[in-house]
């Protein structure tokens, strides 16, 4: 099972779709105000979505931060 990382889209019950804010062990939180039609289905803004219930639809690389060296 892939896991989405923060950034990433996913899709979860019924065809909605969001961006992932934050990953937690067993689950994602999402933003789903990205959704063109968002104002018409009468849903939370954020919800929690198991790693089990979600397909990613686009998956966001985690960056890397550069070492710094210290002087």
């Amino acid at each position: 099972m892939e896991i989405a990382t923060v950034g990433s889209i996913i899709e979860f019950k019924d065809g909605l779709q969001g961006i992932v804010e934050k990953v937690n062990e067993n689950s994602v939180i999402v933003n789903v105000s990205i959704m063109e039609n968002f104002e018409k289905l009468e849903v939370e803004e954020k919800t929690v979505v198991n790693h089990k219930r979600y397909k990613i639809v686009y998956l966001k690389e985690e960056e890397s931060s550069p070492l710094t060296e210290e002087e």
